[in-house]
């Protein structure tokens, strides 16, 4: 599998970046000729990780053809561990859902914990119900915990690492009394690491009727980083305030707002 950002750290050369005059309307339609292409390959079953791979780099494309500069970094953290893991991290945009898997993807394989919902879209929901993701519906807390722990637990011993954004809904800003602990409870009952990540992908807003389709500041740069491996120990609460106090600190040294 061909690995787009070798190395520890890419930054998008300044000789692959478009104007940063495009509106969310031209974003837009970048992504749905991916999308649309991603979703005629998973209903015909071509659908791998190799191909979604090759679409996830073809979204960061779009992003920088629209004057986005991104910045990856601690890349070589994922590849540390020799098992599955749990990353855990900030929920901003639907950016990082297009963008992860073509970062984690050649190093683990990988699939997300996500909204029910996103699995039932029409356009979406083909592409994504082929990555065989634990869905929860958010409308019954205690079975959605049950699903993750039974599900998530299975997956690791499988082999396959899972992305979980224990926030309840994408945020602009990060609040730490809105981030549970539900993944740091997996990776203890699993008995594998965690994998920290903070990022910044408000350069593509929610919006405030359609959330998948807010407005676009190009000026504002993508940033994804990923910390070192964490064992837990004990109950996890350390560990989860260390994942908190990992967050924080990138996106103090971002410029993103924090809510306490």
């Amino acid at each position: 599998m061909k690995n787009y950002y070798p190395g520890n750290s890419y930054v998008t050369p300044t000789d692959k970046l478009g104007r940063k005059v495009l509106t969310r309307f031209g974003l837009f339609i970048r992504i749905m000729k991916v999308v649309i292409e991603s979703r005629r390959k998973a209903i015909s079953g071509e659908y791998d990780d190799d191909a979604w791979n090759l679409s996830s780099y073809k979204m960061l494309r779009c992003f920088e053809k629209s004057g986005i500069t991104s910045h990856f970094s601690g890349m070589d953290n994922i590849e540390k561990p020799k098992q599955p893991v749990v990353f855990i991290g900030n929920h901003m945009s639907l950016a990082e859902t297009f963008l992860l898997p073509g970062i984690i993807v050649p190093r683990k394989k990988v699939t997300f914990v996500v909204k029910k919902e996103l699995c039932e879209y029409p356009l979406f929901g083909p592409i994504m119900r082929s990555r065989n993701p634990i869905a929860v519906n958010r409308k019954n807390s205690k079975k959605d915990f049950m699903t993750v722990m039974n599900d998530g637990v299975e997956k690791l011993k499988s082999g396959v690492s899972l992305i979980i954004f224990p926030q309840s809904t994408r945020m602009g800003h990060f609040s730490a009394k809105n981030f549970n602990t539900i993944g740091i409870k997996l990776a203890r009952k699993a008995g594998v690491p965690i994998i920290p990540f903070a990022l910044r992908t408000d350069c593509w807003k929610n919006g405030l009727i359609l959330k998948d389709f807010g407005s676009v500041k190009p000026e504002r740069d993508v940033f994804i980083e990923f910390s070192e491996p964490i064992d837990i120990t004990g109950n996890g609460k350390n560990e989860h305030q260390m994942v908190i106090d990992f967050i924080k600190s990138r996106l103090l040294e971002w410029d993103c707002p924090i809510n306490d």
